[in-house]
């Protein structure tokens, strides 16, 4: 009777709203995507495009090992890569606060695409040319340096402040998608159609992303946005250098990925497991664990100590990579490959949000080149990192000497900086929005 009554008056059984309120927490929120027209086709242009990307990820260092047969020729490619993305970042930067957004990105997404022609073009020849893959792993770097700020600065005027967590996350599914199918159909195509094939199938998604892009209305640049300058570009690196949380999203990620990264050793490792198929597995666990993440991560909007959160995550990388380096067979080594993803998805899901609630639209352009420099620098050089350790010592001991020293480092990196350890959105976003607009 008294069930009944409840219900008559329109309340439910407390177990059952208790469910409610767990699944709430724990499903994705795709309001972003319901509400707003222009995230939606960037989301979906994006999804395509990279996918498309991804299995050239996997075609490529393949390609390099397959014709030198060295896992410090892999790891080399990290050495091409982090040049142009240091030349080039901060000029991309400065572009994205003093042009249109949109229009950067769809120039860029060219370029790329005629890049990746340029691959096909190689793989599809006799005797392909390993300088040609260098060059071209170095020009991708180049034009996504220029790329990534603009697509960055895009997300805070394309959704609600309020939104831009479930924003992240909705981007960060995307990106997840793309590694996961990506790498295990590059590794299929690979292996059936060849590399010049996977190539091609990268440039045909392009079409899709500049016909998204193209529908998108314009994001022009703040009213107030100066001319491209030297002076611009140093007002960026004074404001990151004047928010400590700023700074502890960049140093402890860059040590995590620096010492945490061996996809360099995976086509090793993948001659070890069986060939290109299981270099396509490899690649795509980590994304498996960041999906799942992501499809769970309604519980973060209710976390308000994100730098903390981003500690615990970079460490729980670490442990990860350290069991992954000793896993005895493929299927304990995927799993703990997973695991890794889903910690580094919590952490990457934490760092944009803090970075989201504390930098100025002015600056985000700017901001967003550090930001590139951050996360792009750990994993390339740490490949470079890798492939000499592996060089001297051996593959495994090269990925589990890693994980171990990306503990010891978030560790060290955790006591060093208490202003980041402490950072509480309820508090320090508050304050970083009010010194902003002061």
């Amino acid at each position: 009777m008294q069930s009944d009554d409840l219900e008559a008056e329109g309340e439910e059984p407390r177990p059952r709203a208790g469910w409610r309120r767990l699944v709430r927490l724990a499903v994705l929120d795709t309001g972003p995507l319901r509400r707003h027209r222009d995230f939606r086709l960037l989301f979906a242009g994006r999804l395509v495009s990279f996918f498309g990307s991804m299995i050239s990820s996997v075609a490529l260092p393949y390609q390099v090992y397959q014709l030198s047969h060295s896992s410090l020729a892999v790891g080399l490619l990290g050495l091409v890569e982090i040049a142009p993305i240091l030349l080039l970042a901060f000029l991309g930067g400065a572009l994205a606060d003093a042009h249109d957004r949109r229009r950067m990105v769809q120039i860029t997404e060219l370029l790329l695409a005629t890049v990746s022609g340029l691959l096909a073009l190689n793989a599809w020849q006799p005797h392909p040319q390993l300088w040609v893959l260098y060059l071209a792993a170095g020009a991708l770097a180049g034009m996504d340096a220029l790329q990534r700020p603009s697509l960055d600065a895009m997300l805070p005027r394309l959704v609600d402040r309020d939104e831009l967590s479930a924003a992240a996350a909705l981007q960060s599914l995307q990106g997840n998608v793309g590694m996961i199918a990506g790498p295990a159909l590059g590794g299929v195509l690979v292996a059936t159609i060849g590399l010049g094939g996977a190539y091609t199938v990268d440039v045909a998604t392009f079409a899709v992303s500049l016909v998204a892009l193209r529908l998108m209305r314009a994001v022009p640049p703040p009213p107030d946005a100066e001319r491209p300058s030297l002076a611009r570009v140093l007002e960026g690196l004074r404001y990151a250098r004047s928010r400590p949380e700023l700074l502890g999203t960049y140093v402890v990620d860059m040590v995590a990925m620096f010492f945490g990264m061996p996809t360099a050793l995976f086509p090793a490792l993948a001659r070890q497991f069986g060939g290109p198929g299981v270099l396509g597995l490899l690649y795509a666990a980590p994304a498996v664990g960041s999906l799942l993440a992501a499809l769970t991560s309604g519980w973060t909007a209710h976390v308000h100590r994100h730098g903390m959160g981003v500690i615990w995550a970079a460490g729980a990388w670490g442990v990860a990579i350290t069991m992954f380096g000793l896993a005895p067979s493929l299927p304990v080594a995927l799993i703990f490959l997973a695991l890794a993803g889903g910690a580094d998805e919590v952490s990457g899901l934490f760092r944009s949000t803090i970075w989201n609630q504390t930098i100025p639209d002015a600056l985000r352009g700017r901001l967003a080149s550090i930001e590139l420099i951050s996360y792009s620098s750990g994993p390339t050089l740490g490949n470079v990192e890798s492939g000499i350790v592996a060089t001297g010592f051996g593959v495994r001991t090269s990925v589990v000497s890693g994980g171990v020293l990306c503990v010891v480092g978030v560790a060290l990196l955790a006591f060093a900086l208490p202003q980041f350890r402490g950072y509480d959105r309820r508090v320090s976003g508050a304050m970083a929005t009010v010194d902003v607009e002061t």
